[in-house]
């Protein structure tokens, strides 16, 4: 087996980054299987008819817990080879220990902040799942992914369209915000926020800025998973998310309120579709292609 779990950091840690690392990671983890079974419904819709072809150099920016770069990998084939990075050294760990038990032999990780550079001219493919949401510079981190990519290079990346769109993320922020107050604007944040890139004309700006052509936006609905009872449902909700971000930042206030809290969002829940795996509420993102000139 040839998996490296390299946590060399590249670049210096920013305060957006400890701030993943140290206070949503842990979190993150909690609930993994939420996460990784929701936002897989998206990457799994799109990722057979992607532009990726065998023997390619792939990129998986914020690669979370490993589950799109193993596809990736097993896409490209032996002959490629796919490089997984995220700048929390927890998920990095835990997909490199995942894929170990495995028997692929083209797949790595590495630690580190996209934004600060992944190296120059290097990949034929660079994807990305709900994680360009996150850049702090939007533009330059997107231009430090075209820089990766080879002259002619192909890249997609998924992100959440509105928050209307977006249930399962917006109505617990919505119940939640009717007992506790907003954030104020010192509070402390994933960056951006997941909704940052939902605007279509603004984010093909932003693409445009960062030098990538042949742009295209295709919208994708599917039902996630928020919980495999209402009790996890609610514990999910306050700690990650914008209802988690009000909850934690409201401190002691939040927990003051929690049993009316809590009360409010089964509530919110008691009409939401569910089966025998849990929970399920609506969610909607974009798949956005593009290509890094041939002429760069």
């Amino acid at each position: 087996m040839n998996v490296h779990n390299t946590l060399t950091f590249r670049g210096e840690p920013s305060p957006l980054v400890d701030f993943w690392n140290d206070v949503l990671a842990p979190k993150f983890m909690t609930y993994r299987h939420i996460l990784v079974g929701g936002l897989s419904r998206h990457s799994a819709e799109i990722m057979p008819v992607l532009d990726i072809r065998s023997g390619d150099k792939a990129l998986d920016v914020g690669c979370g817990f490993g589950d799109t770069a193993v596809e990736l990998a097993l896409r490209v084939g032996p002959g490629g080879d796919v490089l997984g990075v995220d700048c929390c050294a927890a998920f990095v760990d835990h997909a490199a220990q995942m894929v170990a038990l495995s028997e692929m032999q083209n797949l790595r990780f590495t630690c580190g902040d996209v934004e600060q550079s992944v190296g120059a001219g290097a990949f034929d493919f660079v994807f990305a799942r709900f994680g360009t949401m996150f850049f702090a510079n939007p533009v330059a981190g997107l231009r430090a992914m075209r820089a990766a990519m080879r002259p002619g290079g192909r890249m997609a990346h998924i992100v959440w369209r509105s928050r209307a769109d977006n249930p399962w993320l917006i109505a617990a922020r919505d119940v939640v915000q009717t007992i506790l107050p907003k954030p104020g604007e010192d509070a402390l944040t994933c960056g951006p926020g997941p909704f940052s890139m939902a605007d279509e004309t603004t984010t093909r700006a932003q693409m445009v800025a960062a030098g990538f052509t042949d742009i295209a936006f295709k919208r994708i609905d599917a039902k996630v998973m928020v919980g495999r009872t209402v009790e996890e449902a609610i514990a999910f909700q306050l700690a990650i998310g914008p209802a988690g971000e009000t909850f934690r930042e409201a401190g002691a206030l939040g927990e003051e309120r929690r049993a009316e809290i809590e009360a409010a969002l089964a509530e919110m829940f008691a009409p939401v579709e569910k089966n025998e795996q849990g929970l399920w509420m609506d969610s909607s993102s974009w798949l956005i292609t593009a290509r890094n000139p041939a002429d760069t």
